[in-house]
């Protein structure tokens, strides 16, 4: 088992698109993934179950594999909450960058 924390920096935190992104990208993998926040974990393939995660910026999850390939899946994850999506990023994380 592999996991690694991470902070949501974009604007407008996990909305709909970010969710969308991380469950395709979820799917490229043979392991388990999933998020955590706050002591609850959901599927990391389930749009639907990171929206209830609730994820505005400066969410701290943290991200879960088990499997084959589980460290190349939680930095894939990762890697694209700190990229912020590709959407902007609150100016609370700009000064990191």
């Amino acid at each position: 088992m592999y996991r690694k924390k991470v902070t949501v920096v974009n604007r407008l935190g996990i909305h709909a698109r970010p969710a969308m992104k991380i469950s395709e990208t979820a799917r490229k993998f043979k392991s388990a993934i999933y998020i955590e926040k706050d002591g609850q974990r959901v599927d990391a393939r389930s749009i639907i179950d990171i929206l209830i995660l609730v994820s505005p910026p400066d969410t701290e999850l943290t991200i879960v594999a088990e499997g084959p390939d589980e460290v190349e899946a939680v930095e894939a994850i990762v890697r694209l909450v700190e990229e912020g999506f590709g959407e902007e990023i609150d100016s609370r994380f700009l000064r990191d960058r």
